[in-house]
């Protein structure tokens, strides 16, 4: 079932777009996770288009796209800001999986698996918690070093007012979490030599 927030996007539920997966009548799936996190579980014909490449080459990719667009990503944030970006692009009528790949998998619908990797909310725990666990231990030491694990709190309490992370945005650039698949050429030649319901696997 599809449903339309007048706050936020449009949004398709995992039932549905299983549906139109097996009715052959398939939209566009673009997975906007990193390509550690696609590659360790994605939908089957799903593209991989990280959002900060979304972001940056939006232009580009807006050529390679029709309106029968779905966006998915982990539980559905990073979908909705690629949405965003799209839709003030101008490619209207896109829609956000709701609930993202968590949703899909709870539904039991097909998931390609790879090598398994921490997805990226996970990191960003772990690396933010560090650093907060850290500068409060060292403070003990040195005085005033506690006010890094406060701006750490700062910057996630932004995150979560503005619905972004840039400790997302940079540890999605590391080694890591980056793939022979994440350049603009690649993803923009399987765009372009897919039609939207043949997909890749």
């Amino acid at each position: 079932m599809s449903t339309t927030d007048p706050t936020g996007p449009a949004t398709l539920d995992a039932a549905t777009l299983r549906h139109l997966l097996d009715s052959g009548r398939a939209p566009r799936i673009l997975d906007v996770r990193t390509p550690g996190e696609f590659e360790t579980s994605h939908i089957p014909g799903a593209y991989n288009v990280p959002l900060d490449l979304l972001r940056e080459h939006r232009t580009e990719l807006l050529a390679h796209l029709d309106d029968d667009v779905v966006l998915v990503c982990r539980s559905g944030a990073r979908a909705t800001q690629a949405e965003q970006t799209l839709t003030t692009a101008g490619l209207p009528n896109l829609k956000v999986l709701d609930g993202g790949i968590l949703a899909w998998q709870a539904a039991n619908a097909p998931v390609n698996h790879g090598k398994a990797r921490w997805d990226l909310e996970r990191q960003v725990r772990l690396v933010a918690g560090s650093i907060v666990l850290a500068a409060v231990l060292i403070s003990v030491a040195v005085p005033g070093i506690q006010w890094i694990a406060a701006a750490t709190g700062a910057g996630l309490t932004v995150a979560a007012l503005t619905n972004t992370c840039a400790m997302g945005m940079l540890l999605s650039r590391l080694p890591y979490n980056r793939g022979a698949s994440c350049d603009l050429d690649t993803i923009i030649g399987q765009l372009r030599d897919t039609t939207p319901s043949g997909g890749r696997p």
